[in-house]
């Protein structure tokens, strides 16, 4: 076997950001990554959402390795989606069912758990990360929390047993004397009673020759009645016969104060992620052709937004071309006119007024609301919680509003048109959303109309503490619950609390911002979409960041890694007959030429002087 000698060199990837082993690629941003580095680019706001894969799959290839359990000599190629396993060119059995190819198959089925695998890389291990910074601090007050909770139902037991004692030495002493004297008393009646027998008997045998006077003996005399069981107090039975029941040991029990247990998941609140930044950063900026503004945004997917003018409707990606366009839209309309469900699924206010869906794949289009005179829709808005769609109204007769709740399907549910004191809320909803905590927000011209989910009126928000009054356009919620509205008088995205206290002027003209005037927040990677009302720039802000960072394991506690659980990985590839090897760049031509020589196998099936017939 050769020996390298002292001078031989090995060439060594390192990480593209620092010095360590590469063990990762990203196909997003091509940079090798270390696992620290990967680490931090996959809980990284700005990059969560990366296509990151192991190494290895950086040359896009799946080495053949695992052989078939049925015929040793031939090794897995086919993949049988009926049965869902893997299958050699002998497996005879498959060969009326559908096979496709090994390495289809296997980049199938990692397509997908992609978003299984991306959810735990982003948020699961970030999430544990929190868990786990609770939990060191909860330790740290649990034992002194447990003794004095012990020392609490110590104390309540104790009371309980002395109030039972009592009350069983009460009973004793009560009735005690009470029982015996009603005994006697039952049985001195008795023998009163057994006396009148034998009397009565004597007489009878005395006049059986003189019957008349015996029966005006029994006319005249009252013959008493005697119980069969003595007459003894309903409470004092019930402590005698039936014991201590639920009712008597709940009564027993008024008074005592009541220890609770509560029981349940722990749970992450948003807020526990999540911070503001000190300052918003310009993530990127879009020309969207085929608009003249951008006067409302509607997200679909990290990639894919709608976006309308006065005049159109279009459907464009993250480089601005057109996807598609609705054509059937009312002009010169510039209010919220449309938005999209779960399902991915256009909703908008067509030129007729009324409210269609347009199916995820842009072919088939559905009436869910028609308009009912004098109403008229003026913006619609569906709630990802609840699947409800909200539309506010405006009455050509009374130029008032109101905002009417529908199901998915159209049948309606709630009405809010007028306050806690019957005023008129709404003179024209312009644009709608809901906030994480049922509320409905309304962007109403000179004000931010808030209601509960119920209708109740909460706030109204009617520009900052400045004195400066509001012409309110755009409006959305973000993840912490802020509510973040387009004032057209200043130019600026004002901030607001959820209870409707004003907290800052997030985007001002100093922060690149061109006449903002719709808003469009993206749950999934935490950035602000501006839109302007007079050019198709659409902004693209980030202005919220995680609070914790993985890369510090101040706890010392175990870390969980890909690398870690490397094991399972591979055998769950080998379900698909392929082996989780390691490839480099530099022996990929040899595994190539080793596939061939699989492919000239003398034992193949293919191979007419391998002696065997199919």
């Amino acid at each position: 076997m050769d020996t390298l000698g002292p001078s031989t060199q090995l060439k060594v990837r390192q990480c593209s950001r620092c010095q360590g082993n590469t063990e990762f690629y990203c196909s997003t941003c091509t940079r090798d990554m270390c696992l620290q580095c990967k680490e931090k680019h996959v809980i990284d706001l700005d990059t969560k959402h990366h296509d990151v894969v192991v190494y290895r799959e950086k040359f896009k290839r799946v080495p053949l390795r695992a052989t078939c359990v049925r015929h040793p000599n031939r090794k897995y190629r086919m993949f049988c989606d009926q049965c869902n396993y893997s299958v050699c060119k002998r497996c005879t059995d498959h060969r009326t069912h559908v096979l496709v190819d090994l390495r289809t198959a296997y980049q199938t089925k990692r397509q997908q758990h992609r978003e299984i695998i991306d959810n735990i890389r982003s948020e699961t291990l970030y999430n544990r990360r929190v868990l786990l910074s609770g939990i060191q601090t909860d330790i740290q007050t649990c034992s002194p929390q447990i003794c004095h909770r012990q020392s609490q139902m110590s104390a309540k037991a104790q009371r309980l047993k002395d109030l039972i004692d009592t009350t069983v030495c009460d009973v004793k002493t009560r009735y005690k004397g009470l029982l015996i004297d009603r005994i006697q008393e039952q049985k001195r009646k008795m023998n009163r009673h057994i006396t009148h027998l034998q009397n009565y008997e004597d007489i009878y045998e005395q006049s059986q020759k003189r019957a008349v006077q015996f029966l005006l003996f029994i006319k005249t005399s009252r013959v008493p009645q005697i119980k069969d069981t003595p007459n003894l107090p309903q409470h004092l039975l019930l402590f005698l016969t039936e014991g201590f029941n639920m009712e008597a040991v709940n009564h027993l029990l008024r008074g005592i104060p009541e220890i609770q247990m509560t029981t349940g998941k722990r749970q992450i609140g948003i807020d526990e992620c999540l911070k503001l930044m000190s300052t918003p950063v310009l993530h990127t900026s879009v020309r969207v052709i085929g608009v003249s503004c951008a006067r409302h945004i509607s997200g679909v997917m990290l990639d894919r937004v709608w976006v309308s003018d006065e005049d159109n409707l279009i459907l464009t990606d993250k480089t601005g071309d057109t996807i598609h366009r609705v054509t059937d839209i009312p002009t010169l309309y510039e209010e919220g006119r449309h938005t999209v469900n779960c399902s991915g699924e256009l909703i908008y206010i067509d030129r007729k007024l009324n409210i269609n869906k347009l199916s995820a794949d842009n072919k088939t289009v559905t009436t869910l609301l028609h308009r009912t005179s004098p109403w008229r829709q003026q913006c619609v808005y569906c709630s990802p919680s609840s699947g409800d769609l909200m539309v506010g109204m405006f009455n050509t007769d009374t130029k008032t509003g109101k905002v009417t709740r529908y199901t998915s399907s159209g049948q309606r549910i709630l009405t809010i048109q007028d306050g806690n004191k019957r005023n008129t809320l709404y003179s024209k909803p312009c644009y709608i959303t809901e906030n994480k905590n049922g509320d409905v927000i309304v962007s109403n011209l000179d004000r931010v109309v808030v209601t509960e989910r119920g209708g109740r009126h909460r706030f109204s928000y009617k520009g900052p503490p400045s004195g400066s009054s509001l012409y309110a356009r755009g409006i959305c919620t973000d993840a912490l619950s802020h509510i973040l509205v387009c004032d057209r008088k200043t130019d600026t995205v004002q901030m607001i609390d959820k209870d409707g206290h004003f907290l800052s002027l997030l985007l001002t003209p100093q922060h690149g911002i061109n006449r903002p005037h719709s808003l469009n927040y993206d749950d999934k990677t935490h950035l602000l979409r501006v839109g302007s009302r007079y050019t198709n720039t659409v902004s693209v802000y980030r202005y919220l960041q995680r609070r914790y960072s993985l890369t510090d394991n101040p706890d010392g506690d175990e870390e969980i890694t890909e690398s870690s659980n490397y094991e399972e990985v591979q055998e769950s590839g080998r379900e698909l007959g392929i082996s989780e090897e390691y490839e480099s760049e530099e022996n990929s031509e040899n595994l190539k030429s080793e596939d061939s020589s699989e492919e000239s196998d003398p034992d193949d099936d293919d191979n007419p002087e391998s002696g065997t017939r199919r």
